[in-house]
């Protein structure tokens, strides 16, 4: 395997607006290849819009999905990886042929479509179908995963991914800022958004406490120590449709540690260089070897019933 250098993107999308995300992009895009990067990434459903998908009907919800790899927004993306000879991960709706409805995610590169990944543990919209499987792929000799937002709370889907040979995994999210059960949490006031010129300080308090990113930081870097994995966190920045989304993209290393991160609130991405060998250094991989499956295997393989209860979609909770 050999060094990548990777960028992680943020930008405030347009719900139901593909000609418009697209266009952002293929701008970073082609700024991150100018920089040298050979992999971009960008958030879940940034092709697409997601918050203002949970009041879409069946009918709405096909019109915007597309289907994979034949759409024409995964035919753009293409276009944009082979004109700046770059790989772009990305996020859209699915739909198959039998009008089934998926979250996706995928990769891209100058000859076409690398890897197709669909969301385990999909809300955002009643018809949207559960994936069934994990996803690995190969970038320049490394071993690569998927898993969106939500799956990346259920820890065994972290691990399985790595068991499964990622060294990296890419984690695309729309996340923080909403109410929660946990203490500190909440949405932050759109009008700090709008006043972000004139009072930066207020937003980035809100953005950073725990509202935030002092929540993102109890559970993140834990994922990449405890897997020896690359994590590369993509997040949105600024309004989803009514929701304000505080960025913080970053590309986390098998230490824990943050190698890059996005500061500002504009569209923007940030760069790193990964090497193979923190892979094997960090704990996590020591860790992995020392495992004892056979005192956990049938405990962690027990029938289980799946509850999902995302606490921001109850309409009773308010701030």
């Amino acid at each position: 395997m050999k060094n990548l250098k990777i960028a992680t993107a943020q930008f405030e999308n347009k719900s139901g607006d593909k000609n418009y995300n697209l266009s952002v992009i293929e701008k970073l895009s082609q700024k991150a290849s100018q920089e040298g990067c050979d992999v971009i990434s960008f958030h879940e459903c940034s092709i697409t819009g997601y918050t203002f998908a949970r009041n879409l009907s069946k009918e709405q919800m096909l019109d915007l999905a597309e289907l994979i790899p034949s759409g024409e927004s995964i035919l753009k993306l293409i276009q944009i990886a082979k004109k700046n000879n770059i790989l772009i991960l990305a996020g859209l709706f699915e739909k198959d042929e039998n009008d089934n409805l998926f979250k996706a995610y995928v990769c891209v590169d100058k000859n076409g479509l690398v890897a197709k990944y669909r969301k385990l543990h999909p809300f955002i919209n009643p018809y949207l179908t559960p994936g069934d499987r994990y996803c690995i792929f190969e970038i320049e000799g490394w071993k690569c995963g998927i898993l969106i937002c939500y799956d990346n709370n259920i820890i065994e889907n972290v691990r399985a991914t790595k068991l499964l040979g990622a060294d990296i995994i890419f984690m695309p999210h729309v996340t923080m800022c909403t109410p929660s059960t946990r203490p500190g949490a909440g949405f932050v006031a759109p009008q700090l958004w709008e006043n972000r010129e004139t009072d930066p300080t207020s937003l980035r308090l809100e953005f950073d406490g725990m509202k935030g990113r002092d929540w993102l930081m109890k559970w993140l870097p834990a994922r990449a120590y405890d897997n020896a994995v690359y994590a590369i966190f993509s997040n949105p920045i600024g309004m989803d449709d009514d929701q304000l989304k505080n960025g913080c993209s970053m590309i986390i290393d098998p230490f824990g540690d943050i190698l890059a991160e996005c500061r500002t609130f504009d569209d923007s991405f940030a760069t790193a260089v990964i090497t193979p060998e923190k892979c094997i250094q960090a704990g996590g991989n020591r860790y992995i070897k020392a495992r004892r499956p056979e005192l956990y295997k049938d405990i962690i393989g027990q029938n289980h019933q799946s509850e999902q209860n995302v606490v921001w979609l109850n309409p009773v909770v308010k701030e």
